[in-house]
């Protein structure tokens, strides 16, 4: 039999679990819902200062209360933890690995050694408050709960009901500021011990993405791909024992009993993995000039300076990968077909590796585009910025401040507006707020008709804006394609929408 031990989220107790805790209970599980000393009624912090070790200690607690397995087989222990709950579960699983026979990381990151759980708090101005007053000492005191307003900024709502919501907004507690700026400690033991990731798509992420993550080589990663991970997907958002207990429940007995989708490790299977699959369009080999953190593809026959296309990549994408996405097939692609149509084209790396790393990426595009103006074989009058996927919010700054060389901008099934698990990631990187100071900016906008609706809905919200905004919005769609499409979509049909698409933005350059 299973015993499901779970520790909760940020501001939340032990009382969030109480649906789907009786749902395992009739299953035939037992199940121990952890009370984390300052943060439950029942276990108040005294005195003492809480930080992450002392809830370590609980969870400690609470699997040593638990019997060990005797010889007919007894009982074996599953830990979840949510959100902020999968460090002391994760600390817990570390001193006692050989107790516990699953850890379920619940819609959460993935802590390392050494980082404390503020580095997972969603909001970079928040990190960045707290992180200033663990460096000047300041390490006692709490966190006070999110307003009415403020849950979203922790992750989505989504699926909540009304009557849920109230109840966890009223048994809200304070966070103490120790769990949150002491460092996560482990030595290792927990590498072993098999693992179920339960993603809330709502939320963000779902297991295609997270296999992308995966196939882009990161050796910190790999583990992701090990033959004792296995994910769920849950079509919720981040609070699931508050939207739909009985699934998340059903979803942990299966992962206790072993089951669940494995991922593909990286370079494994018949077909290269989606970001390394060839460019649907036939085009010309031609070399690359690289510079800095910049690949130039020039027609070979030019005559004079020519106006440029900047293709600038997605993600995030982990430091790791390799190749980077400048030598990406796609992005390479589509360098060689705007330089084929007589325009220079080039393709970047920049170190969008986390949500938290808008500021840099953008500071690594503007670099990249001075360094494409600069080049004397392009018109430094006439440049075209397109953008792709999660990059989609670095067309903001570019929106808000248009210059007079920068004649179009083009967006490839991009995000443009932060998704509900990533919080608030900077103002400057709201392209629908923009919009208003883009001016007459022509837009060249390709959309996939099966975008996956968390993504959908902030283009709709850009389109929708776009109508009330003096710029010059052109719509590609490609009414059955994904995200993605040019390596997951047949390319007879993804073909068609890359040449108006290229036309349009060529015709913006040179006409």
């Amino acid at each position: 039999m299973a015993v499901f031990i779970m520790v909760a989220g940020a501001f939340t107790g032990a009382q969030v679990w109480q649906e789907t805790a009786a749902r395992l209970e009739a299953a035939g599980s037992g199940v121990r819902a952890v009370r984390l000393t300052g943060m439950d009624a029942g276990c108040p912090a005294g005195s003492a200062r809480v930080d992450l070790e002392t809830h370590i200690a609980d969870v400690v607690a609470a699997i040593d209360a638990v019997g060990a397995p005797d010889a007919a087989g007894g009982e074996e222990i599953v830990l979840v933890g949510h959100d902020y709950g999968i460090h002391p579960v994760l600390g817990a699983a570390d001193r006692r690995a050989r107790r516990i026979a699953r850890v379920v990381y619940l819609d959460c990151p993935m802590p390392r050694n050494g980082v404390p759980a503020l580095a997972a708090v969603p909001d970079p101005a928040l990190r960045a408050e707290l992180a200033g007053r663990a460096e000047r000492g300041e390490r006692d005191g709490v966190l006070e709960p999110p307003g009415p307003e403020e849950w979203r900024r922790w992750g989505s709502t989504a699926g909540v009901g009304e009557a849920a919501w109230e109840r966890l907004a009223r048994t809200a507690v304070p966070q103490p500021l120790g769990t949150l700026l002491q460092p996560l400690r482990l030595t290792g033991a927990v590498a072993a011990v098999p693992a179920t990731g339960v993603l809330c798509t709502r939320n963000g992420a779902g297991i295609e993405l997270v296999q992308r993550l995966v196939d882009f080589g990161d050796p910190a990663l790999a583990a992701l791909a090990g033959p004792h991970v296995t994910f769920f997907e849950l079509p919720t958002g981040h609070w699931p024992m508050l939207s739909c207990p009985a699934e998340l429940a059903d979803v942990l007995l299966r992962a206790a009993a072993g089951e669940g989708h494995r991922l593909r490790a990286a370079g494994a299977g018949a077909e290269p993995p989606a970001h390394l699959r060839p460019f649907p369009l036939d085009v010309p080999e031609l070399p690359r000039d690289r510079e800095e953190h910049v690949d130039l593809y020039v027609p070979q026959e030019a005559e004079g300076p020519r106006p440029a296309v900047v293709f600038v990549h997605g993600g995030p994408v982990p430091a790791g990968a390799r190749p980077g996405p400048r030598e990406w097939p796609t992005l390479v692609g589509y360098a060689r077909l705007a330089a084929a149509e007589g325009m220079v084209g080039a393709t970047l790396d920049h170190r969008l590796h986390d949500i938290g790393d808008y500021e840099r990426a953008a500071a690594d595009v503007t670099a990249a585009v001075e360094l494409v103006r600069a080049d004397p074989r392009v018109d430094a009058e006439r440049i075209a910025l397109w953008f792709f996927s999660g990059g989609g919010l670095l067309s903001a700054p570019w929106l808000a401040q248009p210059p007079a060389w920068l004649r179009c901008l083009a967006a490839s099934y991009p995000i443009l507006a932060p998704l509900p698990a990533w919080g608030p990631v900077g103002h400057r990187f709201h392209p629908v707020d923009a919009l208003p100071r883009a001016g007459a900016l022509p837009v060249v906008l390709l959309r996939a008709g099966r975008e996956t609706p968390e993504i959908a809905a902030t283009v709709e919200a850009f389109v929708a804006a776009a109508g009330d905004a003096p710029v010059r919005l052109e719509l590609v769609d490609l009414p059955n394609g994904h995200h993605g499409f040019e390596t997951v979509d047949p390319p007879e049909e993804t073909r068609p929408v890359l040449r108006q698409a290229m036309r349009a933005v060529i015709g913006h350059l040179t006409g």
